[in-house]
C-alpha cells in the first residue's frame, strides 16, 4: 500500500453500529461484562480503549511495525521505555538531544541507579566503544534536537543486536513519512506525536511502536500500571492528524528547503543546520535513510550575540514565538532558555548548542510570507 493510502485509512474502520466512517470517541471509563471476565474485549479504559486502539494500530502501520502503543506525552512514551531497566543498567545516548528527554534521564531516572552515558552517535565507533556488559539501551535522535546531526540507525542497530541491547529511535523530527527506524534495524520507535502526527497544535501525545511480541508485553504491562494514557478525545485528534501527513510532510519538505537555502544566502546569517544541504557531515547517511529532509532547522547569526538573536526572536509576524513544533503553522524558538533550558550551558556550549541558536519549525503557509518575515526580523 502506498503512503498516502496508508495514512488516511490506517487503524480506522467504518463504525460496524453505525457506518460512521471516522473512528468513534469512546468516552467511557468501564464497560459492561457479560459475567464476570465475560467482555468484548474491553474491561476498563486505563487498560483498553476502542478509539486508542483505533490509534495504536494505526501507529503500528505507519511505522511499519506491528505493535503501537499511546501515551500521554512523548515523555511519558520515554518513560515507558527506561522502566523496561532496573538499577545498575547503562544507557548509550546521543550528546544532541530534546531537553526534555535530557531531564528525564538526569534528574528522575539517574537516581534509580540507572546510568547514562552521552556520545556522539554521529560515529557509531563511538556507541560501540562506550558499550558494556552493563548496557540494555541505546537511545537516539535523527535528525537531532535541535542541531540536525543525523546518525545511522542501521549500524547502531548492528552495534546494539551484538551487545545485547535495545536501540530506540525518537522519531518525531523525521516522521514515519520520512523515515522508519524498525526497517533499519531498531527495537522501538518513539514519537512525540504532539508534532507533526498530531500537526496541528491541538494535543499532546506520544507512542512507541516495536515489532517483538516480548517487549510488546512488557510495555503494555508499564502502560497500563502506570497510567500515562491518553484520553479517546486526545486519540481522535492524532487520528485525524494522521490522515492528511502525508500532504502536510510534502509542504514542510517544500517550504523547509526554500527557507534553509533562503538563510544561506542571507548576508546576516552565519551558519544554518539543515540535514538536506549536500555538505552536511550526514547529508549521505540522511539521503539512504529518509525519504526527504523535513522543515526543521536551526541559524546562526554573524552577529553572535544572544541580545541579537532575541531580537530577532521577538520580531516575527508570522513565525509564532513558541515551545514545541511540527505543527501546521510556523514555530520560531530559542532552544538555549526553552527546549532545551534543563541541559546545564556547559554541556550545551560543549556539544554545538550555543546560547544565540534559533530553532525553526517551517509550518506549511505560503514561502513567500515565511521567507519575508524571516527576512524582515534579521533585519
Amino acid at each position: 500500500m502506498k503512503l498516502a493510502t496508508k495514512y488516511i485509512h490506517a487503524g480506522t474502520e467504518p463504525d460496524p453500529s453505525t457506518g460512521a466512517i471516522m473512528t468513534p470517541i469512546y468516552q467511557t471509563s468501564t464497560y459492561v461484562q457479560e459475567a464476570p471476565g465475560v467482555n468484548k474485549g474491553f474491561e476498563y479504559a486505563r487498560s483498553q480503549n476502542p478509539t486508542r486502539k483505533a490509534l495504536e494500530e494505526a501507529y503500528a502501520q505507519i511505522e511499519n511495525g506491528k505493535f503501537g502503543l499511546a501515551f500521554s506525552s512523548g515523555v511519558a512514551a520515554t518513560d515507558a521505555v527506561i522502566k523496561l531497566l532496573a538499577p545498575g543498567d547503562e544507557v548509550i545516548a546521543a550528546n544532541d538531544m530534546y531537553g526534555g528527554t535530557y531531564r528525564l534521564f538526569t534528574k528522575v531516572f539517574e537516581k534509580f541507579g540507572i546510568q547514562f552515558k552521552y556520545v556522539d552517535t554521529t560515529h557509531p565507533e563511538n556507541v560501540a566503544a562506550a558499550i558494556s556488559t552493563k548496557t540494555k539501551l541505546i537511545w537516539i535522535e535523527t535528525p537531532t534536537n535541535p542541531l540536525m546531526n543525523i546518525t545511522d540507525i542501521a549500524a547502531v542497530a548492528a552495534i546494539a543486536k551484538k551487545a545485547g541491547a535495545w536501540l530506540c529511535v525518537d522519531n518525531t523530527f523525521a516522521s514515519p513519512y520520512l523515515k522508519n527506524p524498525l526497517d533499519l534495524g531498531a527495537d522501538i520507535v518513539m514519537h512525540s506525536a504532539t508534532k507533526y502526527l498530531g500537526g496541528h497544535s491541538d494535543v499532546i501525545q506520544g507512542c512507541l511502536v516495536m515489532n517483538d511480541t516480548d517487549l510488546r508485553e512488557k510495555l503494555y504491562f508499564i502502560q497500563k500500571s502506570c497510567g500515562a494514557v491518553p484520553g479517546p478525545m486526545d486519540c481522535f485528534l492524532v487520528l485525524r492528524g494522521i490522515k492528511t501527513l502525508h500532504v502536510r510532510m510534502q509542504r514542510h519538505c517544500e517550504n523547509g528547503e526554500k527557507m534553509a537555502n533562503f538563510l544561506r544566502n542571507h548576508s546576516k546569517v552565519a551558519q544554518v543546520y539543515w540535514c538536506g544541504f549536500t555538505d552536511h557531515p550526514g547529508y549521505i547517511i540522511a539521503s539512504k535513510q529518509m525519504r526527504g529532509f523535513g522543515g526543521m532547522m536551526s541559524f546562526t547569526l554573524k552577529d553572535d550575540s544572544v541580545e541579537n538573536a532575541k531580537r530577532v526572536l521577538s520580531s516575527t509576524h508570522v513565525f509564532a514565538l513558541a515551545e514545541s513544533l511540527g505543527g501546521v503553522e510556523s514555530l520560531i524558538n530559542h532552544p538555549a532558555s526553552m527546549t532545551h533550558a534543563s541541559i546545564p550551558r556547559e554541556e550545551r556550549i560543549k556539544n554545538g548548542l550555543s546560547d544565540s541558536l534559533i530553532r525553526l519549525s517551517v509550518g506549511i503557509e505560503d514561502i513567500d510570507d515565511l521567507i519575508a518575515d524571516i527576512d524582515q526580523a534579521i533585519g
